[in-house]
């Protein structure tokens, strides 16, 4: 069920009708489930600098502050493992424009990476689109 004007799905609901709008809006959703996901750590690395104790106005100084990223449910990585299987029958640079629209990048500045106008760059990503729906039709 579309909520709003946008036409964008409620979260959990199928992608039932595959056309562009839907499938972008998966590798969207994927985007923010990659950005929660906990971080890599190299292990074996250890600091054997002693803690230096700071006073309380110059931790709130230098330190930045940390938000908490509630990591993503299973459901959301396997949606997110599905729009990854999803890409990989595009090219290197498509792949690279589909995940910049992914994480909202104006089509500007997609444009300006891919040395091309907004309008074109708009050309790209819908082509990529079909691309991935041909991809995945049962």
């Amino acid at each position: 069920m579309a909520t709003g004007s946008t036409g964008q799905k409620a979260k959990g609901e199928k992608l039932d009708e595959l056309n562009i709008d839907n499938v972008g809006e998966r590798f969207r959703q994927a985007a923010r489930t990659a950005y929660r996901l906990p971080a890599v750590r190299v292990q074996g690395y250890v600091s054997y600098w002693p803690e230096i104790k700071q006073t309380e106005t110059v931790r709130s100084a230098v330190e930045e502050r940390r938000y908490i990223k509630f990591p993503p449910s299973p459901k959301e990585v396997e949606e997110m493992l599905e729009v990854m299987r999803w890409i990989q029958c595009l090219d290197v640079e498509q792949r690279k424009l589909v995940w910049m629209r992914a994480r909202r990048y104006g089509w500007r500045d997609i444009g300006q990476r891919f040395g091309c106008c907004s309008r074109t760059a708009q050309r790209h990503w819908q082509y990529a689109m079909l691309q991935v729906i041909n991809q995945i039709k049962p």
